[in-house]
């Protein structure tokens, strides 16, 4: 109960950072982040007296829908309510920094928080922040089994029916909606006033809030990406690194029985995984043991079992 309890907490709590990151760094400004929530940026600055968030909603709930019509998904409670709360706090959040209606709709950066977090004249600082906040967010209802619906199912209805690869998938769904976004607000076809909001300067600020989303959203997932795996192969039994593995690094290691193509002599071979730190230390060790010794240090993408993460259970999301 209590796990449970805390994994819906941490959903509450990354919607509520994701909702920020938009409310407060990305919609003011007109980025657009690709998604479901860039198309309703650029959808609010031809029909300003809807919300973004309330476009959200005309996106994901159809979305939701066609995921399970089309894809045979299984909706999950937590992701429903991930992407239903998520637009509603969008909303809710707007409507209490902005002090009039008219503020409201205009998203006027000047009356953001009565003016305390205008970042007009530094696009790039409000882009990053809000980029790594939407990416912290988004990263946070993934680890708890959940997503934000959105684009991800656009790209696999891409996907299943055109036969695009989905990491292309996605990238077409985003680039789409920076194109529209580029067309309306920075060509200025929306009907917004303010001289600083239609450039098509802020495409490139959406590329790069697109890219920061990705890497934080790989990085709450998956972690550092700091494992190494490596590959020790030698002619003779290496019982001083045996020793340094299992008491120094107190971890174990695998033997996998080898011979050499040319030689046809048996050798040992040795695979390990350790931490970035340790690896000086493993080298050092097989110089003592076998300065000979063939070794091979690259990095391991994920690593699973005993010492090191558990494997992710079937609705767990791990992008690549």
């Amino acid at each position: 109960m209590k796990n449970t309890l805390y994994s819906w907490f941490s959903i509450l709590i990354g919607c509520i950072i994701l909702a920020a990151g938009f409310v407060f760094f990305i919609n003011p400004y007109n980025i657009v982040p690709g998604g479901v929530y860039g198309a309703s940026i650029v959808l609010h600055n031809l029909f300003p007296s809807i919300q973004v968030g309330t476009f959200g909603y005309m996106f994901d709930i159809p979305l939701l829908i066609l995921s399970v019509v089309l894809l045979g998904a299984k909706l999950g409670s937590r992701t429903i309510a991930a992407a239903l709360i998520t637009p509603l706090l969008m909303n809710i959040i707007s409507k209490l920094v902005y002090p009039t209606k008219e503020a409201l709709e205009a998203l006027d950066p000047a009356q953001l928080a009565g003016g305390s977090m205008n970042l007009s004249d530094h696009l790039m600082l409000a882009c990053v922040i809000g980029a790594a906040l939407i990416g912290i967010g988004t990263g946070i209802v993934i680890r708890n089994e959940a997503t934000t619906g959105g684009s991800d199912i656009v790209g696999m209805l891409l996907q299943k029916y055109c036969h695009i690869r989905f990491s292309k998938a996605i990238l077409l769904v985003d680039g789409t909606v920076v194109c529209f976004g580029l067309a309306v607000i920075g060509f200025g076809i929306s009907s917004a006033e303010d001289s600083i909001q239609p450039s098509w300067h802020l495409s490139l600020y959406s590329l790069i809030a697109i890219f920061i989303i990705s890497r934080v959203i790989a990085y709450m997932i998956n972690g550092a990406k700091n494992d190494k795996l490596i590959f020790v192969i030698s002619d003779k039994k290496m019982t001083e690194l045996h020793t340094y593995i299992l008491k120094d690094l107190d971890r174990t290691a695998t033997c996998i029985k080898s011979s050499g193509l040319y030689t046809g002599k048996e050798k040992e071979m040795i695979f390990l995984v350790v931490s970035y730190k340790e690896v000086a230390g493993v080298k050092l060790t097989i110089k003592k043991a076998d300065p000979r010794a063939f070794v091979v240090v690259t990095d391991a993408y994920d690593t699973f079992g005993e010492g090191w993460k558990q494997l992710p259970s079937p609705n767990e999301i791990h992008p690549e």
